[in-house]
Order: structure tokens, then sequence, then C-alpha cells
């Protein structure tokens, strides 16, 4: 059989498993995902479909909440949220082989169901039917799903129709392009065109879709490059991606990063950046990785941007100490007057730890370095991240106790 894709997403996720660990219908239940001692400023998770249908978006501050409401207030636990996404994903597949699964976000996913129709004697929307109800059933989630022959038609059917649908369930076909994908308008409403994308092309005077699907290829090619030829083949329905050939970059990169909840000097700041720096440093040993580059971002507190510098290593490291005296040097520059609200460190162009090249120079003392490295990677390992700090993570300033005690910024 040919592929045909299902786009799936768990309906208002966070807010649901919130709810359904409470015995509570998240439709008649006013409940927020949010931690409150964060303050008024801080960023909602989520809020439950009861108030979706209020008019109350899903991101928004706290402060910015109805007063008129009582609402309960969820703390996040990302370590549940992930433990129901597994749950999630090990129900799919029970359905469909795990080169048809594409695990797209925490609460969705792609998969190709066109191969099992046959053994399951069901059409396309009757087997998302089961599974959907599945769903529900085992998870008490309710799930959203988009049809297609392909995922870029079955995840723009999921966003813009399924919503809206009695069952849930959508789905569009070659025979549906010219009715329901040309008319959408704005652009940055479908998956992939960014709100700066959509200014470009606004710019070359394409308000719709099908404004895109009637404009020469060459010349979108031309002014946007090769995503503007991407455009146009969405425009008209085209998606070649195949879930079975799965992606391999050819450079690799990690990163860490964080926000602050009030202005930071740059003497804190690079504190700060050390403490980031010995948990990123301590996941590239554990995946047995090497590092050829480094790069910084700090976030001005102000409007005017942010400051990014990077530099290439002469030999490529995983030792904390090599790794944070690069960190430190790149922000010498930064301007000591600007107050800081955001910070991240990236490794980039990593390569695999199978060998070892010495340097000209190098003495027992680097190899030293490595051994207290990993013997710090062993106690962490078995006793949390919490089990050795550096005595500047005692500070009023530091966020390292309190970041090594979340999951994506958020409690576990």
């Amino acid at each position: 059989m040919p592929n045909y894709y299902a786009a799936i997403d768990l309906k208002s996720f966070y807010a649901a498993v919130e709810c359904n660990d409470r015995h509570l219908n998240m439709f008649m239940t006013p409940l927020v995902v949010c931690d409150t001692r964060r303050g008024e400023g801080t960023i909602i998770l989520a809020t439950s479909p009861y108030l979706r249908h209020m008019g109350i978006p899903s991101r928004l501050r706290r402060k910015n909440l109805p007063k008129d409401i009582p609402i309960i207030y969820a703390r996040p636990r990302m370590a549940r949220y992930l433990e129901v996404s597994a749950e999630f994903n090990r129900l799919l597949l029970e359905y469909v082989g795990e080169d048809d699964l594409h695990i797209y976000s925490i609460d969705e996913c792609f998969i190709n169901i066109g191969p099992y129709l046959k053994l399951y004697r069901l059409s396309a929307k009757e087997l998302i039917k089961k599974i959907l109800h599945e769903i529900e059933d085992r998870l008490g989630l309710i799930a959203t799903a988009g049809l297609g022959p392909n995922m870029f038609l079955a995840k723009v059917s999921m966003d813009i129709e399924a919503k809206h649908s009695p069952d849930n369930i959508a789905q569009w076909d070659q025979k549906d392009i010219e009715t329901k994908l040309w008319p959408l308008t704005p652009l940055s409403k479908v998956w992939g065109i960014s709100s700066g994308y959509e200014k470009k092309l606004n710019n070359l005077g394409l308000l719709t879709m099908g404004d895109i699907a009637h404009y020469p290829k060459t010349t979108l090619k031309f002014y946007l490059g090769v995503v503007g030829e991407t455009f146009w083949e969405r425009a008209n329905g085209i998606d070649d991606t195949n879930i079975r050939e799965k992606y391999s970059p050819l450079s690799t990169s990690i990163s860490v990063g964080q926000t602050l909840e009030k202005d930071y000097s740059i003497y804190d700041a690079r504190r700060l950046l050390m403490e980031m720096n010995d948990d990123l440093a301590r996941r590239l040993r554990r995946q047995g990785d090497l590092a050829q580059a480094v790069s910084i971002s700090l976030t001005y507190s102000s409007a005017e941007g942010n400051y990014q510098n990077g530099t290439r290593l002469l030999l490529p490291t995983d030792i904390t100490y090599e790794l944070d005296a690069i960190v430190q040097n790149l922000t010498l520059r930064f301007d000591n007057k600007k107050k800081i609200r955001g910070l991240s460190i990236a490794y980039f162009n990593l390569i695999s730890n199978t060998c070892c090249q010495l340097g000209l120079f190098d003495d027992e003392k680097k190899e030293d370095e490595r051994i207290f490295d990993r013997a710090l990677d062993k106690i962490k390992a078995r006793f949390g991240s919490n089990a050795i700090l550096r005595s500047s993570s005692l500070l009023k300033n530091s966020t390292a106790r309190r970041r090594n005690e979340e999951i994506g910024g958020h409690a576990r």
C-alpha cells in the first residue's frame, strides 16, 4: 500500500494530564498549569479547554488571567508529562512499526498508516478514529488528527480543521488543495512559515497559499533561496518527505540556556555561565563526544538585542576547565554596563571521542582533569546533580540548584 500519513496532537496536553490526575473534567475545570512561586509575571504553560473556550489563550502571563474566575493552579510536573507521553508513543507502536512513527514533540507525532490499512481492513479515517478512541479510553486524553497523502497536508489539516471537527479528525487530499489550502491567510498559520518569512512573502504581494502556488517557482527561489522553492511545493500540496528516511545531521551540536527572572550583571552572569558549562560538559562526556567549537549568547534586559561570540578550538575537548576558560574569554568584549536577562552556551561540530589527539604541550595535569571530571560525573549520576556543587552555587544569585531539580526549565 502507498504511504498515507496521520498527524496526531494531544489536546491541551499538560492541562489534560493535571485534570486526569485530579479526576477532574478538563472541559468543565478552570485549571492553569503554572508555577506560582515565580511571581505574577511568569508565563503560563497551559490552560484547560474550559478556559480556552472562554477566550483565554494557552500562553499568557499569570497577571493577565481574569480575576473573577476561581482558577485552579497546577505546578508543572515535567517528569509526569514525559511519562504520559511515553505511554502515548507505546500505544501508537501497537498499531504501526517504529520506522513509521515520527515523534514531533512531547504531545504530537506523525504516523504512516498506509502500509497497515490492508492489515486492519479499515479505511484511513476508520483506523485513526479507532486509535483516538484507544487514546481516550486508556490515557484519558483527547486527541485531534489530520490525514493526508503526505506529512504536510496531514499536519495542516490537523492544525486548521481537525480542532473544529465534531470527531476531531480532518482529511485533506489533492482535491482539497484548491478549496482548503489555497485560501489560508495569514501565512504564519501554515506549518513551516514563520512570521519573518510571512513578512517577506507579503512584500512580494503573496498573502495566501494560493498566491504562492501561482507565483513562479524560480522567482520565489531567487528571492528566498531553497526555502522559497519549498514554500511553492507545499502550496501545491507537494511534500516528498519519507517518514522512514531518518535525518542524520552532518554537523551536530548541543546547547543549554536559561531565561533569568531579574537583571544580572556580567559578573554574576559569568558565574551562571560557569555552572551551565559544568552541566553541558557533563552531557558532552555522557554521549561520548568532543567539542570543536564553542559559542555563547547573552540577551539584554532592554530591547536592544543580544551579544553573541564564538570560536573554533585548536584541539577538540570535553574537559570542563578548558571549555569554561573558553566560555569566560568569550564574555570579555561584553559591555559591562549592560544588564542581562538570558544566557546560552552551545558546543558545535561534535566528533566521537573514540580516539584522542594529544597536544604537543599536554601534561599530567590534563589527564588529572579528565579523571577528576569523570569522578564528578559518576557521583552526580548516582546521587543526583545537587550531590556535589561549586561553592559559588550556594550564593544568592545562583540558579544551579533550582535548575538541577527541573526538566526543561520546569519542575519535575
